[in-house]
């Protein structure tokens, strides 16, 4: 990689830190969609690695240990059936086209978050909340396993209902972490994370932190119906990130 190359891979990995730190999500959509304009897919998919590692652990932990664990165990109904439906899932990789999948995925996540955006809730009653983690986790983690993508309906899920943002962002930590990991050691096994793409995977942590704890900064100040509203406009931009990989590959 030339200087060049590599200043934009820092530059577009520091935006992404930014909007990670921001909002809790979206660190390997922006990595990767910047990133494959000039690097190959898989050298892309490595240098995203070990900063969502990192990125998701210190968002997850960021509160403090005990408080990551209290959220765990508020929401542990719906981190459960994630995990559980990525690893069931994650069998049918072979059999079910990826491309539907993310149009079967980012068609109904764009429409809910624009008609979120102009003012109409969901109507997830807090009594049938237990039903509706089991739902919407088995869901999110069902796509998850076959198409490695389960934070757009996590995002969406607990911005319906009306998460504060601090555990929010501690949420997704969380059930992202566990992701990243398992995706690290997945691909230290099938070659994509090796002794010539980890040197710039751990190059990416730097501005990845700095833009997160710039991030940081910016979440802390928003009350949350900022934190919601522009929570909904990035869910837009991954949404239609999702259909246009359905469409176009």
């Amino acid at each position: 990689m030339s200087p060049v190359l590599i200043g934009l891979a820092l530059g577009i990995t520091l935006i992404a830190g930014f909007v990670k730190g921001a909002v809790g999500f979206a660190l390997p959509m922006i990595m990767i969609s910047g990133l494959s304009a000039f690097l190959s897919p898989e050298i892309a998919l490595a240098a995203l690695i070990v900063p969502t590692v990192l990125a998701n652990v210190w968002q997850a932990l960021r509160g403090g240990i005990a408080a990551a664990l209290t959220s765990v165990s508020k929401f542990r109904i719906y981190i459960g059936m994630v995990l559980v439906f990525i690893a069931l899932s994650s069998q049918l990789v072979a059999l079910l086209p990826g491309r539907v999948l993310f149009l079967v995925l980012g068609v109904p996540i764009t429409l809910l978050t624009i008609v979120q955006l102009f003012g109409w809730r969901l109507p997830l009653k807090p009594e049938r909340r237990r039903r509706n983690e089991i739902a919407i986790g088995s869901f999110a983690g069902f796509l998850g396993g076959v198409s490695g993508v389960w934070g757009p309906p996590t995002v969406a899920y607990l911005t319906a209902i009306e998460t504060p943002k601090t555990e929010q962002v501690r949420v997704q930590g969380v059930v992202y972490g566990v992701g990243a990991m398992l995706l690290f050691f997945a691909h230290l096994k099938s070659g994509v994370l090796n002794s010539e793409t980890l040197p710039l995977s751990i190059a990416m942590v730097v501005p990845t932190l700095i833009g997160m704890g710039l991030g940081f900064w910016v979440q802390d100040r928003l009350d949350q119906g900022k934190f919601r509203y522009f929570t909904l406009l990035v869910l837009v931009v991954a949404g239609l990130n999702l259909i246009r990989r359905g469409l176009f590959g």
